[in-house]
């Protein structure tokens, strides 16, 4: 086994603890299928979100760590549950008053009110697999359309309807006693109608695979479970892809997990085994509420990247997956700079601490080099005391403070630039709100000025950030963050702030003055 394979096999980064887990289902001998099957589910009843896209990610990090211990063959699967039901129009799409009379359709049955593909499930799963294609995921797209429809799934159909009173008991003991009046595992779809329909099943034909059922209207319906006639419900349709698929590993949100003994016990009466399942938080929004797709709050995959890189997202991605965390826009920068610290980080460390490194597992064991010469908070900042309309404008400070730099040695820096800028005009400058100081921060901000003016010791960002601090110091300020906090308000008009050396170094000194001369005379705060 090579230092790398016995390095993995004792890592603690969670992909390679949940990759140990799925070894160890194969300790016997390798699959009868043939390679190791990691799942990730969609239900497109409204656009692709982050959390979807963070789905398929941890998945891929989990895949790529049980690749570096073991030979087994591997394979992801992507499963879009398009045949559920549209259950209500999302808010957050066009011509929503067409879609009220296709409610309970099947997703790809409903047309598309974007009026681009040939259903609205079409549609999401095009936005899915557009996004997963530009990060450069391996995996295999399932439709369950197809799936029902095309005899993937005829086999486990037909074992759930020999095996319907085994499966209707597991699901009767967890649902309230009205709720068990009607129930059934199969849900048909009409045949005139096109609709799902959450109807008793009065026979279930185990010989023929077929349900018989009254619609709403009363009348009699004899129908093949297989063909695309019907789909189970949800959580019976969980536990039978598990067992049909032979699933190894998923990954889902915590509100699946009082149901997984449910999906488990499904998946083992239609002759399965159930995976190693994976359940972690959820994505929260600025308010503190349930990311939703149908709600459209929080961030969508495409705000993220007209802010910030790819990599930034998939570093947050990978940060604590089983620790609640608000995803807004105000993560961003710091979420960019993490990233960039921990490229930096890498090249130094021992094996033990680049398997525990993020990038590790972002870049498949080999990060690149980052460019970063000016964190991205530091650009934000540049581009407000700047008055940078785009990144050309950020330039001319950038190569004072770095000479050797330029757009095309340093393309991640140059793309942060324009990042940079699109995030100040859109989020920074509607919020600044500068102050004026107080008599004893206008004591120290006149004695940062006049120091600042007899300066002749370049611009080493250490240095000035000393300056920064002994002036702090001497005019008692106590704890000496609020003598920063005071720079931010009266200067930036934020409460927090970069270095504030580092942030001279890269303004200039003489700039640094004049924006002193402003905020002393209430200009910016005019």
């Amino acid at each position: 086994m090579s230092d790398l394979r016995d390095a993995a096999m004792r890592s603690k980064a969670w992909p390679f603890e949940e990759a140990r887990r799925v070894l160890k289902r194969y300790e016997a001998g390798p699959p009868e299928k043939g390679y190791v099957l990691f799942e990730t589910g969609y239900g497109p009843s409204g656009l692709p979100h982050i959390g979807t896209f963070g789905e398929v990610l941890r998945t891929t990090m989990v895949k790529r760590a049980f690749e570096a211990i073991s030979d087994i063959p591997t394979k992801l699967i992507s499963f879009s549950d398009d045949m559920d039901g549209m259950r209500k129009v999302p808010d957050n799409v066009p011509n929503r008053e067409m879609l009220q009379e296709h409610i309970q359709k099947p997703l790809t049955s409903v047309p598309d009110p974007f009026g681009t593909h040939e259903s609205f499930g079409h549609h999401n799963n095009a936005m899915l697999r557009r996004f997963l294609d530009t990060f450069g995921f391996e995996y295999e797209f399932v439709s369950a359309r197809e799936f029902y429809t095309s005899g993937q799934f005829d086999e486990t159909l037909l074992r759930a309807a020999e095996r319907y009173d085994d499966l209707m008991a597991v699901m009767l003991e967890s649902l309230r006693e009205e709720r068990q009046q009607t129930y059934s595992i199969f849900l048909p779809i009409h045949p005139e109608t096109g609709r799902v329909l959450y109807v008793p099943i009065k026979h279930v034909d185990a010989r023929e695979g077929s349900v018989t059922f009254d619609d709403e209207d009363g009348r009699e319906w004899t129908l093949p479970v297989t063909g695309g006639n019907v789909k189970l419900q949800w959580k019976p349709d969980f536990g039978a892809r598990w067992a049909a698929l032979g699933v190894d590993w998923e990954p889902y949100g915590k509100e699946h997990a009082p149901n997984t003994p449910i999906y488990t016990k499904i998946c083992s009466i239609l002759g399965g085994r159930s995976p190693e399942v994976f359940t972690y938080e959820l994505f929260l929004d600025d308010q503190g509420q349930k990311i939703s797709k149908s709600k459209g709050n929080g961030l969508t995959i495409d705000e993220w990247l007209t802010y910030a890189a790819t990599e930034s997202l998939s570093y947050f991605m990978y940060l604590k997956p089983k620790t609640a965390k608000r995803m807004h826009f105000d993560v961003i920068p710091k979420a960019v700079d993490e990233y960039h610290q921990q490229l930096r980080a890498f090249p130094d460390q021992e094996i033990d601490q680049k398997l525990a490194n993020p990038v590790y597992h972002i870049h498949r064991g080999q990060p690149p080099a980052s460019d970063m010469v000016v964190p991205f908070a530091m650009l934000l900042n540049l581009a407000s005391v700047a008055g940078a309309t785009d990144k050309v404008g950020l330039w001319g400070f950038i190569q004072r403070y770095a000479p050797d730099a330029s757009p095309e040695t340093h393309p991640h820096l140059d793309e942060a630039a324009e990042f940079a800028v699109r995030y100040f005009r859109d989020f920074v400058a509607p919020k600044r709100e500068f102050r004026a100081p107080t008599d004893v921060e206008r004591a120290a901000i006149e004695d940062l000025r006049d120091r600042l003016k007899a300066w002749d010791g370049g611009l080493d960002a250490e240095e000035l950030q000393s300056l920064v601090f002994a002036v702090g110091k001497d005019h008692g300020f106590e704890p000496l963050r609020d003598w920063f906090k005071a720079l931010y308000e009266v200067l930036l008009g934020a409460s927090q702030g970069p270095r504030f050396g580092g942030f001279i170094a890269l303004y200039g000194v003489d700039e640094t003055v004049a924006l002193i001369d402003k905020g002393l005379a209430g200009d910016l705060a005019a």
